[in-house]
């Protein structure tokens, strides 16, 4: 039987041959490889769903961040924009309702029974363990009033 002439080439030798088939191969082991990666929809899934979560939480760094320091701007325009006087007044009244706080503590404390007390010592623990989430609506309250009053103010 004849091989085909590839011009002038002369036909290719038997080690030749086994060298095109071992690279064909070697070719055909990689598609599979990559077929196969490809048909692995769990693996595709998976690695799509840790891509997706690492976003949002470098998303969720950079608004935190965001919301964070624009706080702290409101607060600063908060006490930039108060006038000397109000801040006076509120320093003082603060004073007055903390004494006067400490001095009904002291009175309640010893008129209240043993077991409330205890009840009463009880929840304070908990409301100083939860103290940021506690005061954290309350300060965006203060902050929503402040910046209300001041539009209606101009």
């Amino acid at each position: 039987m004849n091989t085909p002439s590839h011009g002038d080439k002369e036909s290719p030798t038997t080690e030749e041959l086994r060298e095109q088939v071992e690279h064909t191969r070697e070719e055909l082991g990689q598609t599979v490889e990559a077929l196969a990666a490809k048909a692995d929809v769990k693996a595709q899934a998976k690695e799509k769903a840790a891509e997706i979560k690492e976003q949002a939480a470098e998303k969720a760094t950079l608004v935190s961040d965001q919301i964070r320091d624009k706080a702290t701007q409101a607060a600063q325009l908060v006490t930039d924009k108060t006038p000397d006087p109000v801040l006076d007044k509120t320093a003082y009244a603060a004073t007055q309702v903390r004494d006067t706080a400490a001095r009904a503590g002291q009175l309640a404390a010893e008129k209240t029974p043993d077991p409330l007390r205890e009840k009463v010592e009880s929840a304070a623990i908990t409301a100083k363990a939860n103290r940021i989430p506690l005061l954290a609506p309350a300060a965006a309250f203060v902050v929503l009033l402040l910046l209300r009053r001041s539009r209606r103010n101009r």
